[in-house]
């Protein structure tokens, strides 16, 4: 599921605008798209400007979720320690009573934890300590990806170096949001044939027998614009890729259920590999099922070519992602 949150300014873990509104959204995300205008003509209030560097965008957004996460931690430290000795609860016990209002559970907090090494008991930890638990608490429950948006621009490709210089561990892709907004709507009106995520765009011109609206010449320039300088220059608008890309720090892998391992079509009979689920990498089929159909009696799974698949054989790509549940005749 995408969710917009609540737009972010400066001082927002302080309550600043809808501050408050967008840290608590965040709770709910698996991953953060980060979009951030490269092109520079947008400052951190939001307003047009020239010249802006959209480093600062990226390092106040991480400071400010760090920011909230650590003062939620720290005002209420001393009675945190406090009962963690008198009930002689665990370091992972007791962050997960902290911690657990961000949708995270023993296995992340834990997860985070273990890339500190050498770490105190928790009633030693000093106010360094506690910043750098927050801050790999923070890498694991918020990774993210950022969207360098405008990247047509003039200015874009000097920021594009400096982003991916200053943060060669962040997942980066290119994206003209514009763009794709653009092409999606002029196929929705029948002027283009659009494949998302694609160089390919086709005019009347190009597909003269597709039924496709004709063009005026303004409209049919500014496609040969945005094939010159987005489509054919970065190989698409990058939006498809942003979300590929999501999926690939979180570990999922797209997952076909079909009901005809042969023709790969559903229970319409007609459409190809037309559901998908996104799962962990590594998960077992089974759970696959569960997911897609509950709690069913399942006689039997097929992979490619009719090959019988175990319940507990795991999903990767190219591994076990087009499967076929067969259920037990009067099953449920």
């Amino acid at each position: 599921m995408l969710l917009d949150v609540a737009g972010l300014v400066p001082n927002a873990h302080l309550g600043r605008g809808l501050g408050n509104k967008f840290l608590s959204d965040l709770t709910e995300a698996d991953c953060l798209l980060h979009i951030v205008d490269v092109s520079g003509t947008t400052d951190a209030e939001g307003k047009e400007t020239r010249g802006y560097d959209p480093l600062k965008d990226i390092e106040w957004l991480q400071d400010e979720i760090f920011r909230w996460i650590l003062g939620n931690l720290t005002e209420k430290w001393g009675s945190v320690v406090r009962r963690h000795i008198a009930t002689k609860s665990t370091t992972l016990e007791t962050l997960r009573q902290q911690l657990g209002g961000y949708y995270a559970n023993k296995q992340l907090i834990g997860k985070a934890l273990d890339t500190i090494p050498g770490l105190p008991p928790l009633k030693d930890w000093d106010n360094e300590m506690v910043e750098r638990v927050v801050k790999a608490f923070m890498s694991v429950k918020f990774p993210t990806v950022l969207a360098l948006n405008k990247m047509d621009h003039p200015d874009a490709d000097k920021n594009v170096s400096k982003i991916m210089l200053k943060h060669p561990e962040s997942k980066c892709v290119l994206t003209s949001s514009l763009t794709e907004v653009l092409l999606r709507k002029l196929a929705a009106q029948n002027f283009i044939k659009y494949d998302s995520g694609t160089e390919f765009v086709d005019t009347a011109e190009d597909l003269p027998d597709a039924g496709l609206r004709e063009m005026d010449e303004k409209l049919q320039n500014r496609i040969e614009n945005i094939r010159d300088l987005v489509l054919y220059r970065f190989g698409s608008t990058g939006v498809v890729q942003l979300l590929q890309a999501a999926a690939d720090v979180l570990d999922l892998v797209p997952v076909f259920p079909v009901r005809n391992i042969s023709s790969f079509t559903g229970t319409s009979g007609s459409a190809v590999f037309r559901d998908c689920i996104l799962v962990k990498r590594g998960s077992p089929v089974i759970s696959v099922a569960r997911k897609i159909m509950g709690d069913v009696t399942i006689a039997a799974i097929e992979g490619v070519g009719g090959i019988r698949v175990g319940e507990e054989d795991t999903v990767d790509v190219g591994k076990n992602d087009i499967l076929s549940f067969k259920l037990v005749p009067g099953g449920h």
